[in-house]
């Protein structure tokens, strides 16, 4: 099998972290290649822990509910590739293009790395599935209003940067129902992906 490109999107609580997760262990015993999983948000995180200026900054971004801005979230992307992508690795972006400007950044950098297909995992989950999801997760920045500002700004500003790249024409788009169990959706998956 060729080497993948995997850019999964899903608003917060679609189980997309999880469904990464799987996709990739299924690839690991299917053809045992070299994998790259590129998360900004765990790379905030450590920024954040940190405790350096950029670190202080990124926080209060988060406390907001904002998105962190682009030349940061793209630079922090860029870093991983350099250092670590190879021709042969499969490709996961997980939180990465959120904005149309950073879409038009992949876009380049793909077409720099030569990765052929791009293939966009949706998974479609509605407002109120994803509120009762992340209510029950019960983690200490979920509150009701915070979520409904994390949902306007995925509305807002990753769904426009989902359907930028859904237009162009080597980025094969599939829609999978994240409304189901996490092990139906990751049979749709891999129904969608043909594996």
């Amino acid at each position: 099998m060729d080497p993948q490109t995997f850019i999964f999107f899903g608003i917060v609580g679609s189980g997309k972290g999880t469904q990464v997760k799987m996709l990739q262990e299924y690839l690991k015993q299917k053809d045992g290649k070299e994998q790259l999983y590129v998360y900004p948000g765990a790379e905030y995180r450590r920024m954040v822990e940190s405790g350096t200026h950029t670190g202080k900054l990124v926080e209060k971004t988060i406390v907001h509910g904002h998105l962190q801005p682009d030349f940061l979230t793209t630079s922090i992307v860029t870093n991983i590739l350099v250092r670590d992508l190879t021709p042969e690795k499969h490709l996961f972006l997980d939180g990465y293009p959120r904005t149309i400007a950073q879409s038009a950044s992949l876009e380049e950098m793909m077409n720099f790395y030569e990765r052929k297909t791009k293939k966009i995992i949706y998974l479609d989950l509605s407002r109120e599935e994803a509120m009762k999801r992340n209510l029950k997760r019960g983690r200490r920045d979920d509150t009701e209003a915070g979520l409904n500002k994390r949902f306007d700004e995925y509305e807002k500003n990753v769904v426009p940067s989902m359907t930028y790249l859904k237009e162009k024409k080597d980025y094969k788009f599939y829609s999978i129902n994240g409304e189901q169990s996490i092990e139906a959706v990751h049979r749709d998956i891999l129904k969608a992906l043909s594996l």
